[in-house]
């Protein structure tokens, strides 16, 4: 039967059975491959296996989960689900996916803290994790320990340099003294830091969070997975007090199976780690130079989340960087959910915002007349809650300073925040600047329009 077989297949030729066996899939190759020896032979080529390996695990060359050579793409990809077999496959190429997204921006866009990604965990690291602490890991977020296991920040940071600490993948941002960068604890950390909260902060051994991300720069900003309903949460002013925190991924999206069945489970981390390689692809955020070193600030650079103006040559940016103009003014807003409080009812929501300020190439042009400077003089600040007016200031200067702008010079930046009684807002207003210099000015005022930006909770928190 099996000659008849083979005679059968003698009129197909090997590219067209090349191409039939990589439309059947890796499962259905490995079924067919029994039928004859033609069929085990044209599906055990490497080519085919090389297909099935760039398709369903992005590999451009033979390797098994840990990077290590394998023999061949056949030998590989056997390797992987071996290594995964006691998960569903299409849930490992989905966190798959979610790490390479995450790891190709960073290797293009920030190395440094690309190279502090761990090695995955192994099972027993988890198994030894969830006896310590009592809890059943969600399946999505042990499939995220094994391809990484955290974040590893011993030895990078310089106490006098803070050296490090904005290496946080996560991301942060800054207002006054208040820096936050935000990274992903190995295991050996959760352990560490959940057993502190369960301690110090009065949590119930029972209660199944464990602290998976935190800021390295300072305690106050923790978040915590719920073991029981997969959920992510992160902690407010309160949550010394009486463990408040705000949940950080929508709850409809949550579909938590507590078990190894079906591919179709997804708890929060893998939810909120998606959503953060979005908006780092699609240049929602980015890196940024900042007063402590390059971190991913969090403020948001593209609309619907910002606003543009330009007056006089001044321009200014809420939340968007415009390529093609140098120098520039940018400002936009995020939320903080570790100075939030969720009892006070007169400032139940804390938000900060940053605002950058430049002048394009061409100077300061004000009726036809071109000025190599200006100087900021006022400031008109209007903040609202929902359509409330909450707070209509004017006032000279911003933090103090009236920041001098010349073409070519660096941006002028600073940071604030202001409470809000409700989960949403906006602010807008204007800056009142002198042609050449307040001591010395080169003509009448000119206001830039500050367009209204908004101050909103979002879906996902970070």
């Amino acid at each position: 039967m099996e000659r008849d077989q083979e005679m059968g297949l003698e009129g197909l030729g090997d590219l067209a059975l090349h191409i039939i066996l990589s439309k059947l899939g890796p499962e259905d190759t490995v079924r067919v491959s029994c039928v004859s020896r033609r069929l085990r032979l044209s599906s055990s080529e490497d080519s085919l296996w090389a297909q099935f390996c760039f398709q369903d695990l992005h590999l451009s060359s033979p390797q098994d989960h840990q990077g290590n050579p394998a023999p061949s793409f056949k030998a590989a990809y056997q390797l992987w689900r071996e290594a995964f077999a006691m998960y569903p496959w299409p849930l490992v190429k989905r966190v798959k996916r979610c790490w390479d997204k995450l790891k190709n921006w960073l290797s293009n866009n920030f190395p440094e803290a690309e190279r502090t990604l761990k090695r995955g965990a192994s099972e027993s690291e988890i198994q030894q994790l969830q006896t310590l602490l009592k809890v059943k890991l969600p399946l999505t977020t042990r499939l995220l320990y094994r391809f990484h296991d955290g974040q590893d920040l011993t030895g990078k940071i310089d106490s006098e340099t803070s050296l490090g600490s904005s290496l946080g993948i996560i991301g942060g941002y800054y207002f006054y003294s208040h820096f936050v960068n935000v990274y992903l604890l190995p295991i050996s950390q959760v352990i560490v830091e959940t057993r502190a909260v369960i301690r110090h902060l009065g949590f119930s051994s029972r209660s199944k969070y464990i602290v998976v991300a935190a800021s390295s720069t300072n305690s106050e900003k923790l978040f915590f997975l719920n073991c029981n309903n997969g959920q992510l949460y992160v902690g407010t002013r309160n949550l010394p007090t009486d463990g408040e925190m705000i949940q950080c991924v929508p709850n409809q999206l949550i579909r938590y199976v507590h078990d190894l069945r079906g591919d179709q489970q997804q708890d929060a981390m893998l939810l909120w780690l998606e959503e953060h390689g979005r908006r780092l692809e699609e240049g929602i955020i980015k890196v940024r130079e900042e007063e402590i070193g390059r971190i991913i600030s969090l403020f948001p650079e593209i609309p619907p989340l910002c606003s543009t103006a330009v007056t006089n040559g001044v321009q200014v940016i809420l939340a968007e960087y415009l390529h093609g103009f140098p120098l520039l003014v940018r400002a936009s807003a995020v939320f903080v959910p570790e100075y939030t409080n969720l009892q006070n009812e007169a400032e139940k929501y804390l938000f900060a915002y940053s605002i950058r300020m430049s002048l394009l190439p061409e100077g300061c042009i004000i009726n036809g007349m071109t000025f190599s400077s200006c100087q900021l003089h006022w400031r008109h600040w209007i903040i609202r809650a929902n359509e409330a007016v909450i707070s209509d200031v004017h006032g000279e200067a911003v933090i103090g300073q009236f920041p001098l702008l010349r073409p070519g010079e660096d941006e002028f930046f600073y940071q604030s925040c202001t409470p809000l009684p409700s989960s949403s807002g906006s602010v807008e207003g204007s800056f009142t600047f002198v042609p050449g210099r307040l001591a010395d000015p080169k003509g009448s005022p000119f206001e830039v329009q500050v367009e209204r930006f908004p101050l909103q909770l979002p879906d996902y928190v970070f």
